[in-house]
């Protein structure tokens, strides 16, 4: 295990509905709880068996370890393995904080040229990276991304530099529509009260094609069905957006047109080609931090996150250094 300085942790809106609902699905809050699970820090101690990183290493905290090894470990899905740590999950205490202690595998070094900000943002770019890969985008690949918050956001990101030809993204809000042209969105489509089936045709007509892939990150009912009306046959969609248990969705449409449905649970090998990618600079997702805020304002933190406004919220937690 390492011991860490905490630098920079966003805010998810999972921390979000924990803090105002005490549980999401299954995962319900009965103690005290730290909230943060996107976060990066400065190794302060290392444990005995640690030889990969050494005190003032810059690392990006991967939150989810698993307990123990596996048939999901060693399949290399360690993300479904059931008894895993993750990070402000109930009853796992987040690393919103000052100091935290960590698996030290699953802290990974900072290249100099990579920002704790940006180390910290690697946790919601995983999401993006995990659910483009199941999603099978590749050269050449249209896809529609249904929902503009920070997830779909890292999804159009992750799609472009995958090789996607065009990317859609729909939402209600014009100003998420403009951040989504901002990371590379080719087409957006703000949506107001149109029927999924009317949703689905914009998108053809805006592509000039229906999309093979679609990457659903509202988890709205109406959203879920555009995505099925959307999809090509025989093409894929990801669903991402968690909204309520049961949802009525036109399966038949699907299943007599071969459009995979597939599901993601956070993500898994991830941080390693995130830092590769940000080393590179192939990819930029410093446009997603709209607010900065210090641990003690916290609370106003999760105010701004909780109205919705701006993109992504980043908390500091260590008040000797300036710099993001």
């Amino acid at each position: 295990e390492v011991l860490l300085r905490m630098h920079s942790v966003g805010i998810c809106g999972s921390d979000v509905h924990y803090w105002q609902h005490g549980r999401i699905g299954d995962f319900v809050v009965k103690d005290p709880m730290v909230l943060g699970h996107e976060a990066s820090g400065t190794v302060v101690k290392v444990g005995s068996g640690v030889t990969h990183l050494k005190p003032g290493d810059r690392v990006a905290i991967e939150p989810g370890v698993p307990r123990e090894m596996d048939e999901f470990c060693k399949s290399g899905r360690y993300n479904l393995s059931p008894t895993i740590f993750f990070c402000a999950t109930p009853p796992d205490d987040g690393n919103l904080c000052r100091y935290y202690k960590h698996s030290a595998s699953y802290c990974y070094k900072l290249p100099d040229n990579v920002t704790f900000e940006e180390g910290a943002l690697i946790e919601p770019l995983s999401v993006g990276i995990h659910a483009c890969r199941r999603a099978g985008v590749t050269l050449g690949s249209k896809v529609f991304v249904s929902g503009s918050g920070p997830i779909g956001l890292v999804n159009v990101i992750v799609a472009k530099m995958m090789g996607a030809a065009a990317v859609v993204v729909a939402d209600l809000s014009a100003s998420r529509l403009q951040k989504a042209k901002e990371v590379g969105a080719d087409f957006t489509i703000q949506v107001k009260n149109e029927t999924p089936q009317e949703v689905a045709s914009k998108v053809e007509s805006v592509l000039g094609c229906m999309p093979e892939i679609t990457v659903e990150c509202t988890g709205v009912q109406a959203c879920i069905q555009a995505g099925i009306y959307a999809t090509r046959s025989g093409g894929t969609l990801v669903l991402v957006g968690l909204g309520p248990e049961m949802v009525t969705v036109p399966i038949v449409n699907a299943a007599v047109r071969e459009v995979d449905i597939r599901g993601i649970f956070r993500y898994c090998n991830t941080w390693p080609v995130a830092i590769s990618l940000l080393a590179s600079k192939r990819i930029n997702v410093k446009p997603l931090v709209t607010h900065r805020f210090p641990l003690e304002k916290a609370l106003e933190a999760f105010e701004t996150t909780k109205r919705g406004e701006g993109v992504k919220v980043m908390l500091k937690c260590d008040p000797s250094d300036q710099n993001p």
